[in-house]
């Protein structure tokens, strides 16, 4: 299985981190680790195929991937994707996930002596567990004697965050960014969020821009244009044919939204594209 549990006997080991931009669209490496390799993506997008499972790592989410087992990339990462990985060893626990010795805290039937890590999480921009994996990353500058020891406790910190926020309910906010990345190949539409949540555009709106930093309708228009440009870079399809697949039917207005988002228009971002490879 393809699972990492984090024990509370026994810290996670750092071997390597750092953050990384995309000077160049590139592929994820072909490779099998001996370590486990976290990657949260500030800005773009990866994507890393492990298992024969495909993964979309986009703005804001997380993806652990798992020591001993193959991955590799079969899309372009776009130039400008900002990241940051973690490689760490975590000592493989067979011991259940509960046991029954309550000597130590009275009241409570269980204990719970580990913790299922989640594959990929979404939406965490913003969210503790961004905050705790950014600053793992800048601590890693420190010289402090102690440091490699500080860094595995913090590591430990970062994943049980990340394994909380899995388990904790997902905001509105959360759950509307999910429903827009599920729909970005169809016209955005107010009316079609009111049903799916029984609340009112307005305060739909509301909620979004005060968690996310920006408009439902930016969000929508940032994905379907990422999106696009994966197209653009890894497929033969006409332009026309792939605004049509982003739900777009005037390919002019394309053009002019994926100019605006990128700096160039569709065809001359394709010939770049393929210029530098």
């Amino acid at each position: 299985m393809n699972e990492l549990y984090l024990d509370n006997k026994t810290l996670p080991v750092v071997c390597a981190l750092d953050s990384r931009i995309a000077a160049e669209p590139f592929f994820h490496a072909d490779r099998i680790l001996e370590y486990n390799d976290l990657i949260y993506v500030f800005e773009g997008a990866i994507y890393v195929t492990e298992e024969n499972i495909d993964y979309t790592v986009p703005e804001g989410s997380m993806l652990i991937l798992k020591h001993g087992l193959r991955h590799f990339g079969k899309a372009e990462i776009p130039k400008g994707t900002r990241w940051l990985f973690v490689h760490f060893f975590l000592e493989d626990s067979h011991a259940p996930d509960l046991t029954d010795d309550a000597s130590e805290i009275g009241g409570f039937e269980r204990l719970e002596r580990r913790v299922r890590l989640p594959k990929q999480l979404f939406g965490l921009t913003g969210s503790e567990p961004e905050r705790r994996l950014s600053e793992l990353v800048a601590y890693s500058g420190s010289q402090r004697g102690d440091k490699r020891f500080r860094l595995n406790l913090m590591l430990a910190e970062a994943l049980s965050e990340a394994a909380l926020y899995g388990r904790a309910e997902p905001s509105l906010a959360d759950r509307v960014a999910s429903y827009i990345q599920r729909n970005i190949r169809v016209p955005f539409s107010a009316a079609a969020l009111e049903r799916e949540f029984f609340l009112s555009y307005k305060r739909l709106a509301a909620v979004f821009k005060a968690e996310k930093g920006r408009s439902m309708q930016q969000y929508h228009s940032e994905l379907r244009l990422s999106e696009a440009a994966m197209l653009l870079r890894t497929t033969a399809l006409p332009i026309g044919e792939i605004a049509a697949e982003m739900g777009i039917s005037d390919p002019l207005y394309f053009s002019r939204c994926f100019s605006a988002r990128f700096g160039a228009s569709p065809r001359e971002y394709r010939r770049k594209m393929s210029v530098s490879y």
